[in-house]
């Protein structure tokens, strides 16, 4: 990923000092009637001592780690000593109750004077600018005249690695401090020599705003008067070398819409309204409750649109379809939007292409009041290398492993984060918090995690070093996602974490504390992508019918490890790009074949044990493969479209699995229990059928029968339990109201005391062509 120039860097001839504009006034002004009469400005001010030269030098070239020390008013053997350092300024005056004196000018930006003991502690500072038109003042208090505005517990918190709120203590936040407004900032950067604030409210020149050092946490902090929301800002940093990199802030909960990557100063106004949902979240393990999902990328889902218009159009849309829970694709702020989200630089903002984090919050609400949760990508796994982002933050490896080998992503020409470093795992654990408890989020989908997992993921053979015990595992990763799903559960209940796992991992889903046959406790996710059951089911589905007997067990394989997680069946968007072809595409035959293939598919898929997901535009059998440049093509549903009907029947069939599945228990309450499900035809490879029983927490079951081959299937016998002696058809992908071609078993059908399929009774159905049937008692 290539590097993107700073953003509005140029610098004009006189910056001026942060402040309120309204208090700008000529040095002429009258006096106010009955205040003190104010000192002269003139020769009442004694020399300052001079500064030691090394650290003048230091504070001039930003690499001082304590400016405080230095600028400001200290007490001093013949009075107080104020200093200043204001590049550019014409001429700084000290201003207090009773007293006003100008500064003497030592050169380079830097001012002083010693004044009478009194002076202060409570100072303004009047700076003179040059300018068109003449000099111009601006009044503004000193940001070296106050105590650090961190507290000793969050540097303490952030040295252990333990702050589960660091975005509270690290960025920029607005605040009244000593009774004054302005914008503290903070910044985790324990390399650094020095560290300067700089933004719009500086015209970019932050030779000004030197911050200071916090100790061994690492942290540099300094409150600035009269910041407030909307300003923009970096940090410069001088590296161990003596070299400067600008940076973005790595806790920025705010940013500029992209290619421009400035931090934005931001705090949150919105005001939630859904209560209801949040108090009720966590009433039911989410194993046990119906979940099915829709997958957006929330820029290409209807492109143009900000997060206030989805929030007018996406809730209705996911409620009308029927889907309990939407995930989105990444929302953190990312420069490249080709990646999708997947290569984040601000993990605390949330993309500014579409609106403010307080507009997102807005469409999160909107989603929470209709009924709807919210997941979201989430990235932990790596981060691009773009030198004003976290790469090398403060001049040595800082994010990333120190190990090239350990650091450098082999897939994605990214940088992997050091898990094993506390204030790394603490902002991403912290981070996990964050949206969670910030922007009520319902769940976490981890992307990558196998690469996370394994020191070896797509290395080669001596381009990775083993573990301490000569295994292959990632101990530090495998600790940082513990303790993130551990934090999560504790802190937010009702919210799901997911793993993007492909691998065979033991113990994804199980709790931290157990541990497993591998020796290592459960990772905690409560849910784990199926990627198993994805391969194989579209591998199956991908062939012509009349090859498919030799792939019968593609499709039966999953069940022998079906209750070793706790599953979720992906349809993803990965599944639809990069020559893959869209769901409806895979499929073999002609034009009706291929939609009754989609159709027959979604009845298995929704099912069979585990939760569901399906990504936009396969909901309506898009031909295409997805593109984030256009989105679904909704054109296919318009009604002037010839083939319109197809697609609408499609959706519909969709909108009806999802009303059924919610309201049949069967289908989801023991999806992790394997009493939920037993085999009534499995075998059937000949005849390309497959038929299983779901039971609910009662023992109440469904009937769900598979025909992938194109014939009907004339009295084909099933067995079913004895205890139900009628079963009618409550779902037939083969209706006609969504394209199908209408056959089926419209009438009520009596179980015969035949025992068939190791049942003590059996039916006798027709089976449409390339069609999912579900049966229930009657």
């Amino acid at each position: 990923m290539t590097a993107r120039p700073p953003s509005r860097k140029t610098s004009p001839p006189a910056p001026a000092a942060p402040g309120d504009p309204a208090r700008q006034r000529a040095r002429t002004a009258p006096p106010v009637p009955g205040a003190p009469r104010p000192r002269s400005a003139g020769h009442d001010v004694r020399t300052a001592p001079p500064l030691d030269p090394g650290d003048r030098e230091r504070l001039l070239t930003g690499g001082h780690h304590d400016p405080h020390a230095l600028l400001g008013a200290h007490p001093g053997p013949a009075g107080t000593v104020v200093r200043a350092l204001r590049p550019s300024a014409r001429a700084v005056t000290f201003v207090a109750e009773g007293l006003r004196a100008e500064l003497h000018d030592d050169g380079d930006g830097l001012f002083s004077g010693t004044l009478p003991p009194d002076a202060g502690p409570e100072y303004r500072l009047l700076v003179t600018y040059d300018g068109e038109g003449g000099p111009h003042e601006r009044e503004t208090h000193d940001p070296y005249r106050f105590l650090p505005a961190l507290g000793e517990l969050d540097l303490h918190l952030i040295r252990e690695g333990r702050h589960e709120e660091l975005w509270r203590a690290l960025g920029a936040h607005p605040m009244t401090w000593q009774g004054v407004t302005g914008t503290r900032f903070t910044l985790w950067a324990p390399n650094a020599r020095g560290v300067r604030v700089t933004g719009d409210f500086t015209y970019w020149d932050g030779s000004g705003f030197p911050m200071r050092s916090l100790g061994s946490s690492g942290v540099w902090e300094l409150f600035v008067p009269g910041v407030g929301e909307g300003t923009l800002y970096k940090f410069q940093i001088m590296r161990p070398d003596g070299s400067h990199t600008l940076r973005a802030d790595p806790m920025a909960r705010r940013t500029e819409v992209p290619p421009a990557n400035a931090s934005v100063v931001t705090e949150s106004h919105h005001v939630w309204r859904d209560e209801a949902w949040m108090a009720r979240r966590g009433d039911r393990p989410v194993h046990e409750s119906p979940f099915s999902v829709y997958e957006v990328h929330l820029g290409s889902w209807r492109p143009g649109l900000s997060y206030r218009r989805l929030a007018e159009q996406l809730p209705s849309y996911v409620k009308d379809l029927g889907f309990t829970h939407v995930e989105l694709m990444p929302v953190t702020e990312h420069p490249f939007g080709g990646s999708w989200g997947y290569q984040v630089t601000g993990f605390y903002a949330p993309t500014s292409r579409m609106g403010t984090p307080d507009d997102f919050r807005h469409l999160v609400d909107a989603l929470h009041r209709a009924g709807i949760g919210v997941i979201m990508d989430w990235v932990p796994a790596h981060f691009p290398r773009d030198d004003w982002a976290l790469a090398r933050f403060d001049g040595r490896p800082l994010y990333e492993p120190e190990d090239p080998s350990r650091a450098d992503h082999p897939d994605w020409g990214t940088l992997e984060f050091d898990y094993g470093r506390t204030e790394v795992r603490n902002f991403l654990v912290a981070n996990a918090v964050y949206w969670c408890e910030e922007f009520h989020i319902d769940g976490l989908r981890v992307d990558a995690v196998a690469s996370m997992l394994y020191l070896d993921y797509s290395r080669e053979d001596g381009a990775w070093r083993p573990n301490e015990h000569g295994g292959r595992e990632n101990l530090d990763a495998v600790a940082f996602l513990q303790e993130m799903n551990a934090t999560v559960y504790r802190r937010c209940p009702g919210v799901v974490t997911i793993a993007e796992e492909s691998t065979a991992w033991d113990g994804v889903t199980r709790a931290t504390h157990h541990v497993g046959p591998g020796g290592f406790g459960g990772l905690g996710f409560g849910l784990k992508w199926n990627m198993g059951w994805m391969h194989d089911s579209l591998g199956y589905a991908a062939h012509e019918p009349v090859h498919r007997r030799f792939h019968h067990h593609e499709m039966t394989f999953s069940m022998v490890y079906a209750y070793s997680e706790n599953y979720i069946l992906p349809i993803s968007h990965d599944e639809v790009v990069h020559g893959k072809r869209s769901l409806v595409s895979k499929m073999p035959g002609d034009w009706w074949q291929q939609r009754a293939n989609h159709r027959a598919y979604l009845g298995f898929m929704w099912a069979h044990p585990g939760k569901q997901l399906l990504f936009m535009g396969q909901e309506f059998a898009q031909g295409a493969e997805w593109s984030e440049s256009h989105g679904p093509d909704w054109w296919l549903l318009d009604p002037s479209y010839a083939a319109e009907p197809d697609h609408r029947g499609v959706r519909l069939l969709v909108r009806d699995l999802n009303t059924v599945y919610g309201a049949t228990p069967a289908l989801w309450q023991r999806d992790s229990a394997p009493e939920g499900f037993s085999w009534v035809e499995g075998d059937g490879a000949d005849d390309n059928v497959f038929a299983f029983l779901r039971f609910d927490a009662l023992g109440a079951p469904l009937l769900s029968v598979s025909n992938f081959s194109p014939v009907i299937r004339h009295e084909f016998r099933l067995g079913v339990p004895e205890s139900a002696p009628c079963w009618e058809e409550i779902l037939n992908t083969d209706a006609g109201r969504y394209g199908g071609g209408d056959v089926g078993n419209p009438d009520p059908l009596k179980a015969e005391p035949v025992a068939w399929h190791g049942q003590g009774a059996s039916v006798r159905l027709t089976l449409p062509p390339l069609a999912t049937v579900w049966l229930r008692p009657v």
